[in-house]
Parts: structure tokens; C-alpha cells; sequence
């Protein structure tokens, strides 16, 4: 563990440079505008440094800039205000989780349907393909639209679109799952006159779970990603796709790159979540010791 731990901190310590040495590039003109209309013309390079990485909006924040905005907008702020990021990642969290149980259970059924029937395989699986192949930018204010008009607003709109993204990982990953089985364990099968559910339940399933949690990690970021843009059409209020999009009308860059952070650090909990839940599974299972 140990000789993993030091290559991992060298890597984050060369980020962390590298984002201080962006930061203070892509600030510096701005301050150096400011000096001159203030007539400042002999600033100390120290003094310029420090400020550079101290901008109320800089175009790129410092590391350090974006660790106070968070502390601020979830350890000092109440759950419920509207400004905590607490608040607002709770918004999207739960449409994410809809959208990934939804997704899941469709992708799963799909590619059991597919994998046991020849006509299902070729009807359904080009459109399977080719509906990833539309930008989710463009038909998320489409799918908003539609089930607007027929009555359908709030939560669910935004859980479609986490759907439309996390069906596709787990459906393709089941079907390989499904057939992954020997031909030599599938004849086994036919030996013990095993039916197509006794197959499926006591061969095909058991082979398919590593692939499907593989696929649920994917497919869990993509619902986020989903419920994060779902909110951007909507003009929400409320949500990590309302942070980012109220600080892009503002210009209000820690507020972007804070939303952003919180993203990542939900998506990685949600996968990390799953891949406990994985462990647990396969050693039930007896697959891992």
C-alpha cells in the first residue's frame, strides 16, 4: 500500500503545481489592468503573485480558492439554505439515483431479452447503438418539452435523461455478461435437461454479475452527468446544473469550479459505493475470497 501511496502523491503534487502555474498565468493580465488603471506601475512580483491567486473572479480559481468556497458552501451554510452545496447536490443526487435504478433494471431486461431471442438481438440492438449516438445537449430539452406538455414535470424529466445515458453501459455489458458461459457449460446444461431459466438462473446470471457492476460504475457517472444537464434546460433553481449554470450568467468562476468539485466527489463516491457493494456480492457469491 505504501509503494502506491508515493507515486499517487507525487502525481497530486505535480497537478497542484501545474494548476497554480495556469492560475497565475491566465490572472495575470487581468491584475496587471488593474495596476495600471490604478496607476501602479512598480508592483513587487510578490505582491502581484498574491493577488493574482486572490481574484473575486479569476478566469481560472487557484486550488486553494476553490477549497475555501466549499468549506464555506457546505460546512458554514445550513442543508437547507439555497445557497449550501449540500443543498443543491442532494437536488441532483436524488434524480441521479432514479435515473440509475430506472436505467438499470431497463438495461438488465433489455439484454436479457436480447441475449434469448434472435429477433429482439437484431431489431433492438442497432437502435440500442445508435441512441448514444444523438448529443444528450441536444435531446434533453426535447424530452423536458414532452413530458411537460403531457403533465410530467419536477423530478422525472431529469431522471430520463439520467436513463438515456446509464441504460446503454448496462445493457451492453449484460449481454456480454450473459453469454460469456463456456459452450462446454452451456452443453453441461442441456446434459441436466435444464430449462432456459434454470440456465439462466444458475450459469448465465452468476457469469454476468462481474460485468454488470462494471457496467453500473459507468453507468452511475453517466446518470449524473444526465441529471446535472437535465437541469440546465429546465431552469432550475435547485441542483448542481442550476450552480453552474447561475455561475456562468454571472461570472462567478469559484462558484462553477466548486459545483464541479462536488460533482466529481459525489460521482466517486456513488462508484465507490458500488464497488463495495460488488465485493460484498462476489464473496457471497463465492467468486472472491
Amino acid at each position: 500500500m505504501s509503494g502506491i501511496a508515493g507515486p499517487v502523491i507525487v502525481v497530486v503534487l505535480a497537478i497542484l503545481g501545474l494548476w497554480y502555474i495556469a492560475a497565475v498565468t491566465l490572472n495575470t493580465p487581468f491584475q496587471l489592468d488593474t495596476y495600471e488603471r490604478a496607476d501602479r506601475l512598480d508592483v513587487p512580483f510578490s505582491e502581484l503573485l498574491t493577488d493574482t491567486l486572490s481574484q473575486d473572479r479569476p478566469v481560472l480559481p487557484a486550488p486553494h480558492q476553490i477549497a475555501v468556497e466549499i468549506w464555506q458552501t457546505t460546512v458554514e451554510k445550513k442543508i437547507t439554505s439555497k445557497r449550501s452545496l449540500v443543498y443543491h447536490s442532494g437536488i441532483t443526487l436524488s434524480s441521479t439515483l432514479l435515473g440509475f435504478v430506472i436505467g438499470t433494471l431497463l438495461g438488465i431486461f433489455l439484454a436479457i431479452g436480447i441475449v434469448h431471442s434472435r429477433v429482439l438481438e437484431k431489431s433492438l440492438m442497432p437502435w440500442i447503438i445508435a441512441s448514444q449516438t444523438i448529443p444528450i445537449l441536444a435531446i434533453a430539452p426535447m424530452i423536458i418539452v414532452v413530458l411537460n406538455a403531457v403533465g410530467v414535470s419536477g423530478l422525472l424529466p431529469k431522471a430520463m435523461i439520467s436513463t438515456y445515458l446509464s441504460f446503454f453501459p448496462v445493457a451492453v455489458g449484460m449481454v456480454k455478461g450473459l453469454r460469456s458461459p463456456e459452450i462446454i457449460d452451456m452443453d453441461l446444461m442441456h446434459t441436466y435437461s435444464a430449462t432456459r431459466l434454470q440456465a439462466f438462473w444458475k450459469l448465465r446470471l452468476p457469469y454476468a454479475v462481474p460485468f454488470l457492476f462494471t457496467s453500473m460504475k459507468i453507468g452511475m457517472a453517466a446518470s449524473l452527468v444526465g441529471a446535472i444537464v437535465g437541469e440546465l434546460p429546465t431552469g432550475a433553481i435547485a441542483g448542481l446544473g442550476a450552480r453552474l449554470l447561475s455561475g456562468s450568467y454571472y461570472g462567478q468562476t469559484l462558484q462553477i469550479w466548486s459545483a464541479l468539485i462536488m460533482a466529481a466527489v459525489l460521482a466517486g463516491s456513488l462508484v465507490a459505493l458500488i464497488g463495495v457493494i460488488e465485493k460484498l456480492a462476489l464473496k457471497r457469491m463465492g467468486m472472491t475470497r
